[in-house]
């Protein structure tokens, strides 16, 4: 890969098994969860009795830096190189969620292949030893005591397993927190065991940990203050002599229960049926060579038909994207055994099953695994027609989620701070309404199967009937870019509504009920007529809102009727507003409308995708490719969806309570950037 990762995927299972290298160096800095919290891996090669620090800073920073010499990223892997005295030691970090495996999705198993070269003919004895700290299962480290046992798994694999002792499991919900129960197991054929080091803190800090707060630790001055406080942080560790055969290491979490599901704990779907964490570290070590084969003709495939969709550069990131969008999942089954496939709003608001954080993802699941995309609908569809939302709320359009991480009881976005109740202002009714319609639709289409279409028929109407009766000017509401505030008449939801309409009329035909499937595309067809007319800057671009001539916006929503084949609006719109574009182009992309130069990556990609060739495609993509190669400190982060085209740093702000900077980052919706490959592989296509 040539693109210069913002930072590199190491552990990426669920929302909380994650963590990232945020330098091109990985002894250069401490290993962190998405949140840019600590989540510290130590890694220290000894050769012919020197040691070497190859993973992390803080744990080891008095031992030499071994000397890096390149860094790569797959789909699967990211993997390291590094040389010093006669020795060439490669590491890879493989997470295996081949998205048309359920059972990888969610198996918590992920690895460490650690081998050596001797480069100078001579004879070397090389040992490894990997740590990993208390903070794998725990918010921050010293939040618990940690229990620790070693474990003799099939008498060639050892581990040593780790977790809190009060084991608050589902405790509470969150955007900026990690697990706080469950238990993570190091692995390998060699030794295992623990140890602890001490760290400082200033008293005051000290006393907001006891409060489950977020501390930041002092510098080593401070054990001389006379408020300092010394703790002990226990890590875990597995070594191992190297041979000419490479070393696998395995990290392993088992959560025990996953998410709170309408007030019942529900497993993932690995366990679904009693199955041990143990047996299946085994189990992932039998199978490596034949899971780490799978895992390059996946990639391998998938490298290969991107970069005939949309170019290098373009394939380039769908690599980058692929671990962090199906890790900002948990896959789970509910109490009839189906499938739930809950997202978070990783840095927005750590929604959970979020309809507008769904929608813009599933161009990746639609491509290798639909039942994913019903996995997101079904616990919308579930709070839809709870009494809360339809008698409480009396609520006849779609929810915007049904809860917060890792807890899903009902929506919980627009409830007001002070009152507790749900405000009608803070909702997405178009949105969530034609979202849901389009993906529903596009199920069908993928599937060639309107069962699960079926299954929620009356509901699906009632949604159409929403749009029929406030898509064509939509009131003053929010979109799914919230972050822009309100806006009335605005032109990209009307085509939302439009699609979703005709997402119907689409599932009608399939059913072979040809008169509906007639008439509700061509309403969508008259309603497109009619925007058309009414959106129009009279230059052949069209408006951000039907009552603000000389805007523009992106009409990333009209994308599905290019996929569909649907013949929805007139290709000469679509044509003239795409040369339009060229226009507004900054150094780092297409703003998302007039009234910011701030953009997002998936909704850029959905735009570029209305472009006719191959070529004009790309000229979306560079300046995005060159966003995230390009990226500095403090926006080296799992790659964010919302940044600036002037600078190409990440959209956020400083939060002087968490003292890191905050914004989108390691969100789902870097699926949407799959939509390119979507298209050229022809699957939505209406035969």
């Amino acid at each position: 890969m040539q693109l210069r990762a913002p930072a590199y995927p190491l552990i990426n299972i669920d929302p909380y098994f994650n963590v990232w290298a945020k330098s091109d160096l990985l002894n250069d800095t401490d290993t962190v969860h998405w949140t840019d919290k600590n989540n510290k891996i130590s890694g220290i090669a000894t050769i012919d009795g020197k040691e070497y620090r190859i993973i992390g800073l803080e744990v080891n920073e008095n031992i030499p830096a071994m000397t890096q010499t390149s860094v790569d990223v797959t789909a699967f892997s990211t993997i390291y190189t590094f040389e010093e005295n006669g020795v060439r030691l490669k590491l890879t970090f493989t997470s295996p969620i081949i998205p048309t495996d359920l059972y990888l999705v969610s198996r918590p198993v992920s690895f460490l292949e650690v081998s050596r070269e001797i480069i100078d003919r001579k004879k070397h004895t090389v040992n490894v030893k990997i740590a990993v700290s208390e903070e794998i299962c725990m918010n921050v480290r010293g939040d618990d005591e940690v229990d620790v046992e070693t474990l003799d798994l099939n008498g060639k694999i050892k581990s040593v397993k780790m977790g809190t002792k009060s084991q608050k499991i589902l405790n509470r919900p969150g955007d900026d927190l990690r697990i706080e129960w469950g238990y993570f197991y190091l692995s390998v054929n060699g030794n295992v065991g623990s140890y602890t080091q001490q760290y400082v803190v200033a008293d005051s800090n000290a006393n907001a940990q006891a409060t489950g707060s977020y501390f930041a630790d002092s510098k080593a001055s401070s054990a001389d203050d006379e408020n300092a406080v010394k703790k002990n942080e226990t890590f875990v560790y597995a070594e191992v002599q190297l041979t000419s055969a490479p070393t696998v290491f395995s990290f392993a979490y088992d959560d025990i229960k996953s998410i709170e599901y309408f007030h019942e704990h529900l497993t993932s779907y690995w366990n679904k049926n009693g199955e041990r964490i143990t047996d299946e570290i085994v189990k992932a070590h039998t199978e490596y060579k034949t899971t780490m084969r799978r895992c390059r003709e996946f990639e391998d495939r998938m490298f290969v038909d991107a970069v005939r969709a949309g170019g290098e550069k373009y394939a380039e990131l769908l690599e980058l994207a692929l671990r962090q969008t199906i890790a900002a999942h948990k896959l789970a089954v509910d109490t009839d055994g189906e499938v739930l496939f809950i997202s978070k709003e990783c840095y927005s608001n750590g929604c959970a099953a979020t309809v507008d954080v769904s929608y813009p993802s599933i161009p990746l699941f639609l491509l290798y695994n639909p039942e994913l995309v019903k996995g997101m609908m079904r616990p919308i569809y579930k709070y839809a027609v709870s009494d809360e939302w339809t008698k409480d709320f009396k609520y006849d359009f779609a929810p915007h989620d049904v809860g917060k991480y890792p807890i899903l009881n009902g929506q919980v976005y627009g409830i007001d701070k002070v009152t507790k109740e749900m405000r009608y202002d803070m909702q997405m009714p178009v949105e969530e309404c034609g979202n849901m319609l389009v993906m529903e639709a596009a199920v069908a289409i993928a599937t060639k199967d309107t069962s699960f279409a079926n299954a929620h028929m009356d509901i699906l109407e009632q949604w159409v009937k929403y749009l029929l009766d406030n898509g064509r000017d939509p009131e003053n509401q929010l979109c799914t870019d919230d972050f822009a505030g309100h806006l009335a008449h605005n032109c990209n939801l009307s085509l939302k509504a439009i699609m979703g309409i005709a997402g119907l009329g689409i599932i009608y035909g399939m059913n072979g009920n040809k008169r509906d499937e007639r008439k509700y595309l061509k309403i969508a067809r008259d309603m497109a007529l009619d925007w058309e007319k009414r959106a129009s800057n009279g230059d052949g671009s069209y408006r951000l809102a039907f009552d603000k001539p000389d805007t523009f916006s992106m009409k990333y929503n009209i994308v599905w009727d290019k996929l569909f084949g649907t013949n929805i609006m007139p290709k000469s719109v679509i044509a003239s507003e795409v040369a339009s574009y060229y226009k507004h182009m900054m150094p780092y992309g297409l703003p998302l409308d007039s009234r910011q130069p701030y953009t997002k990556s998936d909704w850029t990609v959905w735009t570029a995708t209305l472009a006719d060739n191959r070529a004009d495609f790309e000229r979306f993509i560079e300046p995005m490719w060159d966003a995230f190669h390009n990226t500095v400190s403090p926006s080296r982060v799992p790659m964010t969806d919302w940044y600036w085209t002037t600078t190409g740093e990440y959209k956020g702000y400083y939060s002087s309570t968490d003292k890191i900077w905050k914004g989108f980052r390691n969100r789902t919706v870097q699926g949407g950037l799959y939509i390119k490959l979507l298209e050229y592989k022809g699957v939505m296509k209406i035969k």
